[in-house]
């Protein structure tokens, strides 16, 4: 394995492994067994940096979530599992009622959710410190100033310990990060945003994002990583659900443009040249770029995870990598 490290200043600053495992579907659709499985191949091959979030996965049964922190809370006090695992949770998009949703009940970021919310995760997942607590979605219906206060008095309190961002605009990503900068308070070091090879178009409204989605890595979001060298970049779904191989997952509606045929053929060239698999490729690309981006890739079975865990370990050619840059 290898690592990087996240954080910027002493008291937050963690070494965790180059490939991040996502627990989203661990406890409801992947059964205990199977999780716990998972989760133990993870850490031998010395991955240490694990993603959940406190409503995962309440589209499996119409509640409201939980289950994901609750099996890594078990996995945890089965294990003897310390602080050696850098555990990473979210809040702020759990419904606030059984069969509503983060689109139209969702918790929200106030000083109170985040307070109570950030509680029940720790109470679930075991932990006296949340390692890296992230703001899941936006609210903007709360003061900007009320969450990033809420969110720096948990770390004042030593019961947070990292700060990120999932699925914002940048600018309110900027004015957060700025807001707490102006009062001497922690603020977001880790952005979790959608980023994979192929590129989707980002002008097709949803029930989040009427105007467009938010939450996939553009241009404007590139732009601003390599302005702020101090943040990192946690790219969710790179593998795209199992769309690259496998023939029952299509690709999204999002990546039906004509930009997408170009990537996938320089894609498979490259996978061919290497021996590789097109997953392994797409994990090599991001891991071995110019931006410090750490893949968050799940795993249903361990067979899955080994294939992730040998793209570590591929390392592209200048060459390789310019073809599947270009390609458009």
């Amino acid at each position: 394995m290898k690592y990087r490290t996240i954080g910027s200043t002493d008291g937050s600053r963690r070494d965790v492994s180059v490939l991040a495992l996502g627990a989203m579907l661990f406890g409801s659709r992947t059964d205990e067994e199977t999780s716990f499985a998972v989760l133990d191949r993870y850490v031998e091959a010395g991955g240490n940096f694990i993603d959940t979030s406190d409503n995962y996965a309440f589209w499996e049964d119409g509640g409201q979530g939980g289950q994901s922190e609750e099996l890594l809370g078990r996995w945890r006090r089965s294990r003897g599992v310390g602080d050696e695992i850098v555990i990473a949770t979210k809040l702020g998009a759990r419904p606030l009622a059984p069969g509503t949703s983060y689109t139209d009940n969702p918790e929200g970021l106030s000083a109170k959710v985040i307070r109570e919310s950030a509680e029940r995760s720790r109470e679930r997942l075991g932990v006296a410190k949340l390692d890296l607590l992230y703001a899941h979605i936006d609210d903007p219906t709360v003061p900007q100033s009320e969450t990033v206060e809420g969110f720096a008095a948990l770390v004042a309190e030593g019961t947070v310990g990292l700060l990120g961002v999932s699925n914002q605009s940048v600018w309110r990503v900027d004015r957060a990060r700025a807001l707490a900068s102006a009062s001497g308070l922690p603020g977001y070091e880790v952005l979790q945003y959608q980023h994979s090879y192929l590129r989707p178009r980002t002008d097709i409204p949803s029930d989040l994002f009427p105007d467009g989605s938010l939450g996939g890595t553009d241009a404007q979001l590139i732009s601003y990583l390599k302005a702020e060298p101090d943040l990192t970049l946690v790219a969710y779904s790179p593998l795209l659900t199992g769309a690259y191989t496998r023939t029952d997952k299509p690709l999204p509606p999002d990546y039906d443009h004509p930009g997408t045929p170009a990537r996938l053929a320089a894609l498979r060239d490259v996978a061919r040249e290497t021996g590789a698999t097109v997953n392994q490729v797409v994990l090599a690309w991001q891991l071995g770029g110019p931006l410090p981006i750490i893949p968050l890739a799940g795993a249903s079975s361990v067979a899955q995870l080994e294939e992730n865990l040998a793209a570590v370990d591929l390392e592209l050619t200048p060459g390789q990598r310019a073809r599947l840059d270009a390609a458009h």
